[in-house]
């Protein structure tokens, strides 16, 4: 039951009101009131009930679909959600926590889900630009707060001339109509506020014109010369002060004049042919004759933009009382600004913009400085940082890669170009093709990205050819690599995904493959030698890429149809364990890593960057590789490489000579700072692997880390699928490690739960085929926590997955009970003396696989 101070009888009664007062169509109401019932017997809902059923309601306008005379349906049935929120007294704030958990409960579809996401986005994005746009308004114009009240008017009187804080709303709200109408950068970060430059300099020009000083801040930079003279005329021609706006208030002015040449201005006169707007000119919208038309026409347009899409009325900024709107603490803005009574709501929307930190990456990166930092300055500087590392760079080989193509026996260079050019057709189509989720770009927009990431490939390409030179003797030949498809469009997708990052673009990976039909198993291989290859990539860039070989190595490279079950069939008996893919280096690391990396990151990182070495203070020499063994390009694209040294290998190789035993020399660091001790370690064939949590006794940690090599069996040296495990093994430790000190589990038990995940990937590796690694980690906590008699509930673990930054709802709610490739294995391996169940028979004809989407509660 609901607890709410209303009884059943009242809350029926008030949603009932509700629905009068927003015109809500019957089915849509009684849809809503259903799904209410529905959950209300399943789950406790706390707090006020008619804030659930504002969340009922939403849902339910949003899946009705409304026919209309001339553009066929429109998606939702027109009822505002600011007015649904204000009947149901719910903030935005409220509205969107209520959201998350009302999908959870009532299992709503991934892409209304997605939905809900973007339009959170939209509105952290509005929050950010409208705290930017107030001091530069005020940089420009006249202080709002300084306007002196208006007496009543009767209507025949002719109103007076608009003031400053008229100018401040219609300029808000034309800005809000024209990023509505461009549905593609609505929740893109840069583009959106060069936006508000070009509606700010379109503000400034009319004043100019208009001869309008009493709207103009007498300390305004740019000002004509003769502005402060008696004898001052508006200009001829229309002032453009984009370039300023830049240089002060942290724009690119060639991406700003840019949206202004080839968005704003055909937009605005557009508006001005349909007879939207009016006045003489695009330089007249303040006239005195036309300006209270022009606004009511704009705001008018903005209305029925807001209803059609279902989004936020934006204009709630402009009001009063925008803390209680938005549900945060509000503050007075002219206590820094110097004036402007308009309350900015008191929230930190930098973290909603900013990619989160992976758990592998958090030991990796130093925290960004946070003086004069904004969600507007960090990706401003993403753009500029990457346009800076192109600077001269062109859209083809160099003169230095070409060097490098003719030295190989068959020059690649023409089938590279041929692949890039045939690639980036694909990418121009889809980049501006509407989709489910994504609103479709400008063609010109998608040519721009286009060209950085072709500059950005054939640089990276040059640099990683450089790398691995130094590395490989100098006669070896590079044809079989630079021949390799896969290798190409992998880093090609992966170059441009950098560049749509930057760019804050909705198209968020894994669009990218699969805009370019790609197996994301390829791409794992390609990130960290690109990172490797280039070091001046921002922050938030290399966070972004980690962020992405987490995925592929949690789900998408464990999807049924992905490559990786070709290399797992190759070594179906024998696939390797965590302690084969030990590097020697990694062993040697042991002694010498500080405490509390070594327990979490003795596995190579999933990403190694150069920023990492700021991490450890220090001398060169004193610093430590915590990714030792990255990949190289022969290696994980299984090339053979010749003379391989022991330090690249997978395995090491043991003597047979020593039988079933194993000795390695492991450096221990000295407690009283003495020299390091050498420890040798025997280590018996068939010890379990435990994962390390200490180092308490250092022989003994370095006896718990050993683990038994084996001489049969064992993949080629330098295969790509060992490089996956180590890499899994990696990330699957630091999740692990992570809950159970969360759920403040014993060191021993942890040991047990790892034993039991590794056991999992190694002898039923089926069980994670279409599955998530995460699943595998929190069924493996849950199993072994019955089996040790400890009190741990699924939510628990749940709650505390959910603290993880990679963790989704979806994870959880939606888990596959069987699959065709295991339930095959199985029915070869009973032949015919299997079940003959006519409930299973069934279920085998109707689904390949069968979904259960629910809510664990035990």
């Amino acid at each position: 039951m609901g607890l709410s101070e209303y009884g059943d009888e009242d809350i029926e009664s008030r949603f009932r009101e509700i629905c009068h007062d927003l015109n809500m169509d019957k089915a849509a109401s009684e849809e809503a009131w259903h799904s209410y019932e529905q959950i209300r017997r399943n789950f406790t809902l706390e707090g006020d009930t008619l804030q659930w059923l504002a969340c009922a309601l939403y849902v339910a306008c949003r899946k009705t679909v409304v026919p209309t005379v001339s553009i066929g349906t429109v998606e939702g049935n027109c009822v505002s959600l600011t007015r649904l929120l204000k009947c149901t007294k719910l903030s935005l704030i409220q509205f969107f926590n209520k959201m998350k958990k009302w999908a959870d409960m009532a299992n709503l579809p991934q892409d209304f889900c997605c939905k809900v996401d973007r339009l959170e986005r939209v509105f952290a994005v509005s929050t950010v630009i409208f705290k930017k746009f107030e001091p530069i308004f005020l940089d420009i114009f006249k202080d709002p707060a300084e306007d002196a009240p208006r007496p009543q008017k009767s209507r025949k009187q002719r109103k007076p001339p608009c003031n400053a804080t008229e100018v401040f709303n219609f300029c808000w709200t034309l800005f809000l109509q024209v990023k509505g109408n461009f549905r593609a950068i609505s929740d893109d970060l840069v583009n959106s506020y060069h936006l508000l430059l070009c509606c700010l300099d379109l503000m400034y020009s009319n004043v100019i014109l208009s001869g309008r000083k009493d709207l103009l801040n007498p300390d305004f930079l740019v000002l004509p010369n003769d502005f402060h003279s008696k004898e001052y005329k508006p200009p001829a021609t229309t002032p453009c002060i984009i370039q300023h706006l830049c240089e002060q208030h942290e724009g690119l002015e060639t991406e700003a004049k840019g949206i202004k040449e080839h968005w704003w201005k055909p937009y605005v006169k557009r508006l001005f042919d349909r007879k939207i707007l009016k006045g003489k000119t695009e330089t007249g919208l303040l006239d005195q004759q036309v300006f209270e038309s022009n606004v009511k026409a704009v705001n008018k347009l903005y209305e029925e933009y807001v209803l059609s899409v279902g989004d936020i009325d934006e204009r709630i900024f402009l009001s009063s009382d925008i803390g209680v709107e938005i549900g945060t603490p509000a503050k007075l803005s002219a206590a820094t600004t110097g004036g402007l009574y308009h309350r900015v709501p008191h929230f930190d929307y930098s973290r909603a913009l900013a990619p989160s930190t992976p758990l592998t990456g958090r030991r990796y990166l130093v925290d960004r400085d946070a003086v004069n930092v904004t969600p507007v300055s960090t990706a401003t500087q993403s753009v500029s940082r990457l346009q800076g590392l192109l600077s001269g760079c062109k859209t083809l080989p160099s003169d230095t890669l070409k060097m490098i193509f003719e030295s190989c026996n068959v020059n690649p260079q023409q089938s590279i170009e041929k692949r890039v050019s045939e690639m980036g057709e694909v990418f121009c189509s889809m980049y501006a093709q509407p989709s489910e989720g994504y609103a479709g770009s400008h063609v010109d927009f998608a040519h721009k990205r286009l060209q950085l990431g072709e500059s950005l490939y054939y640089k990276t390409l040059e640099n990683i050819m450089f790398m691995e030179r130094r590395r490989l003797p100098a006669s070896y030949d590079f044809t079989a690599l630079l021949q390799q498809d896969v290798f190409h469009r992998s880093l090609f997708a992966i170059c441009l995904e950098i560049v749509i990052f930057s760019y804050n673009s909705q198209r968020t990976f894994p669009w990218i493959v699969t805009a370019f039909n790609l197996a994301p198993y390829y791409l794992y291989k390609v990130i960290e030698v690109l990172i490797k290859s280039e070091d001046a990539l921002s922050r938030d860039v290399v966070k972004h890429l980690n962020s992405i070989e987490e995925q592929i190595l949690e789900s998408l490279a464990w999807k049924s149809e992905s490559p990786l079950w070709e290399k797992i069939e190759e070594y179906r008996s024998r696939l390797p364990t965590c302690a084969e893919v030990l590097l020697p280096s990694q062993k040697e690391f042991q002694g010498a890593l500080p405490i509390g990396v070594i327990n979490a990151q003795l596995l190579s990182s999933p990403l190694r960057h150069p920023v990492a070495h700021r991490v450890y203070p220090g001398s060169s020499a004193n610093r430590i590789q915590l990714s030792p063994m990255a990949p190289s390009l022969p290696e994980g694209f299984s090339l053979s490489t010749p003379g391989g040294s022991a330090k690249r290998r997978l395995f090491s190789a043991a003597d047979p000579a020593q039988g079933n035993t194993n000795t390695a020399a492991v450096s221990v660091p000295s407690r009283e700072g003495k020299a390091a001790q050498t420890v040798a370690i025997t280590v018996q064939e068939g010890t379990p692997l435990v994962l390390p949590v200490s180092m308490a006794g250092a022989a003994a940690a370095h006896q718990r880390f050993a683990s038994p090599i084996k001489t049969t069996s064992k993949p080629k040296k330098g295969d790509s699928l060992a490089l996956f495990f180590r890499k899994v093994y990696h990330l699957a430790s630091v999740r692990l490690r992570d809950l159970c000190e969360k759920l403040e589990l014993s060191e021993e038990f942890r040991k047990k739960a790892w034993t039991c995940l590794e056991y999992t990937l190694t002898q039923h590796v089926d069980l994670i085929c279409d599955r998530h690694l995460d699943q595998i980690v929190m069924c493996c906590l849950y199993v072994m926590a019955k089996v040790c008699g400890h009190d741990k509930q699924f939510q628990e673990i749940m709650r505390c997955y959910r603290l993880q930054p990679q963790a989704h709802s979806h994870v959880y709610r939606s888990v596959l009970l069987r699959n065709k490739k295991r339930q095959d294995s199985e029915n070869s391996t009973n032949g015919s003396s299997g079940s003959s169940s006519p409930v299973v028979m069934e279920e085998q004809e109707k689904k390949e696989s069968i979904k259960s989407n629910f809510l664990f509660t035990h």
